[in-house]
């Protein structure tokens, strides 16, 4: 309340995320991971909206009167309660922008179809994580719904592609032969285990 009053920020939910593999696994799509680079900054905050803070250790100045000077926030920074609600009120409105349709089971889960000249029908989910995105595709190839979309992506935001997605929230996926997709978190379980019983 004092200089924020939402901090509220979803997330693809876990069921979201088995659902969203199920789908990829039914209708052989491919499954690609984008990360959006220094996410919180791309954001923006809300007019009228003012943040200060202290400055990092070694930047701290002081005033004529001895006392330490502080700094106005002009973006969303990490470690401000209301960055990641604000990076997704930018990033929410901006799919919708490029026809998405946002799920109503889940506000982080966006889908986008479209029948192209020939009857053939696409379709695109993406599953927001914060700064990371979750991408269900069946094309790739140039004029494909999901090329258009990366093309959209790239112009807009700083992002790196990572790829067909490995990992995701501690969840790792692998593909069988016969396209069905398997979710498990032995990594994670072996982290688990390792810190909180050594013995």
């Amino acid at each position: 309340g004092l200089d924020y009053d939402q901090r509220w920020c979803g997330t693809m939910r876990s069921a979201s995320l088995r659902l969203i593999s199920s789908i990829a696994s039914k209708y052989g799509l491919h499954m690609h991971r984008w990360d959006f680079v220094t996410a919180f900054l791309q954001g923006s905050l809300e007019r009228g909206e003012v943040v200060y803070c202290r400055a990092p250790p070694g930047y701290g100045k002081r005033g004529k009167d001895g006392r330490e000077r502080i700094i106005r926030v002009e973006k969303p920074i990490y470690g401000t309660a209301q960055a990641g609600r604000r990076w997704q009120r930018c990033l929410f409105p901006w799919f919708q922008s490029q026809g998405f349709i946002q799920s109503h089971g889940d506000s982080s889960v966006f889908i986008k179809t479209r029948t192209g000249s020939e009857g053939k029908k696409e379709m695109l989910i993406v599953g927001c994580y914060v700064d990371d995105l979750f991408c269900l595709h069946g094309d790739d190839s140039e004029g494909s719904l999901y090329a258009e979309f990366v093309a959209a992506l790239q112009s807009r935001w700083k992002v790196e592609d990572e790829g067909p997605v490995s990992d995701l929230l501690n969840v790792e996926f692998s593909r069988e032969k016969d396209g069905t997709v398997c979710l498990s978190q032995g990594s994670y379980i072996g982290r688990m285990v390792e810190r909180y019983l050594p013995e």
